[in-house]
């Protein structure tokens, strides 16, 4: 279980009128998933395969960072590959933000980060605006880390980007040990959630109007 860090400097003052939550079970012939987020905090609790340990450290790590409550029960096919646990984390965890954000009016929509980590830098854009879209631009030093196949991490942010209505822009700007450069990475788009999701007053942030957000 892990506690968020404290809130940056300059962070939003604006509390929600109503609590910014959702819960989202998904299973089918390959995934169990149940999934409990609080947008504006709480505890991290995370019951995964044994096999899911390091794909388990970065969400909790996400989760951390952008300050989010999460509780996860997921179990897969690990026998096969971790590829249908990653993509369908990112579904589940996709559907309970869009759900916890409501008529996406209320926060302030846009948010970005650098995070280091020893000698990795990774970059993380976000629109949360209904507009789904993942850039993914990260080239990792090896392709695993202990047993985990890097490939997974973007199937992971296309699912969740998808399901969630983010634009999502990912950097690996530069790194030497793909352990840092994938933490690093968590980080950042924790971060940029921090901000972007943070609540904000006065209606949804576009020209458009609330009926044609986006």
């Amino acid at each position: 279980m892990s506690a968020k860090p404290s809130p940056a400097s300059g962070a939003s003052d604006v509390r929600p009128a109503a609590p910014r939550q959702a819960a989202v079970a998904r299973r089918t012939k390959e995934t169990d998933i149940r999934l409990e987020l609080t947008l504006d905090g709480g505890a991290v609790e995370l019951d995964l395969d044994r096999e899911s340990s390091f794909f388990g450290h970065m969400l909790d790590t996400l989760a951390v960072y952008a300050g989010w409550g999460l509780k996860l029960a997921l179990r897969g096919d690990p026998q096969i590959d971790l590829h249908h646990s990653c993509e369908d984390a990112g579904l589940a965890l996709g559907e309970a933000l869009a759900l916890s954000l409501g008529d996406f009016a209320g926060h302030r929509r846009f948010g970005s980060a650098l995070a280091p980590m020893d000698e990795a830098l990774a970059e993380a854009a976000l629109d949360a605006g209904r507009r789904p879209y993942l850039h993914f631009e990260v080239s990792w030093p090896q392709p695993t880390a202990g047993r985990f196949e890097l490939c997974l991490v973007e199937e992971f942010f296309r699912a969740l980007s998808q399901k969630a209505g983010w634009t999502l822009h990912l950097t690996g700007r530069r790194g030497r040990n793909s352990h840092h450069l994938c933490e690093a990475l968590f980080k950042a788009v924790g971060l940029a959630a921090a901000a972007a999701l943070a609540p904000r007053a006065g209606g949804p942030l576009s020209t458009k109007g609330l009926e044609q957000f986006s």
